[in-house]
């Protein structure tokens, strides 16, 4: 499949909430929580007031011209909050386009990013029963807090 990855421009800013709740884990079997969910202060955080704030910069996958996929990162109090200079990463990409590829080239593309922005790291928080663990190790990710549902994950960029 033929796809692109670009910078997200103000234009895009409208499609992050969308990719907000497609970035919701939801376990096998377990039904998906109401679209409204992303309206909660701790996912808003995600999404208030994106690109008004230093380090908030996103990528966006296309496919046949057609957004498939967003990663975005800002410096935000998140579950995966390590210090105030490290970005939080947040990452979705449609369920028809998962497992292609694409959100492993979105992430490396992002973390290239940050290397060229000055960041010596980026983190973020995943749920330990998502397929996604494996490719953030397989990008340097490691754990370096957990609890009971989730691993906090840091990448050094240095």
């Amino acid at each position: 499949m033929e796809y692109c990855i670009r910078e997200l421009v103000r234009e895009d800013y409208g499609l992050l909430k969308d990719f907000l709740y497609e970035a919701i884990f939801v376990p096998e079997g377990m039904p998906a929580p109401p679209r409204s969910i992303v309206e909660k202060p701790e996912l808003r955080v995600y999404l208030e007031d994106f690109g008004n704030r230093k380090g908030d910069m996103g990528l966006i996958a296309e496919v046949w011209g057609k957004a498939a996929g967003a990663v975005w990162v800002r410096i935000m109090n998140d579950y995966g909050h390590v210090d105030d200079s490290t970005p939080s990463f947040a990452i979705s990409l449609y369920k028809e386009y998962r497992g292609l590829g694409i959100g492993t080239a979105m992430m490396k593309s992002m973390l290239q990013l940050l290397r060229q922005r000055g960041y010596t790291r980026g983190s973020l928080a995943v749920q330990k029963a998502n397929y996604a663990v494996n490719m953030y190790r397989r990008l340097g990710f490691r754990v370096v807090g957990e609890n009971d549902e989730e691993y906090i994950m840091v990448c050094s960029l240095v």
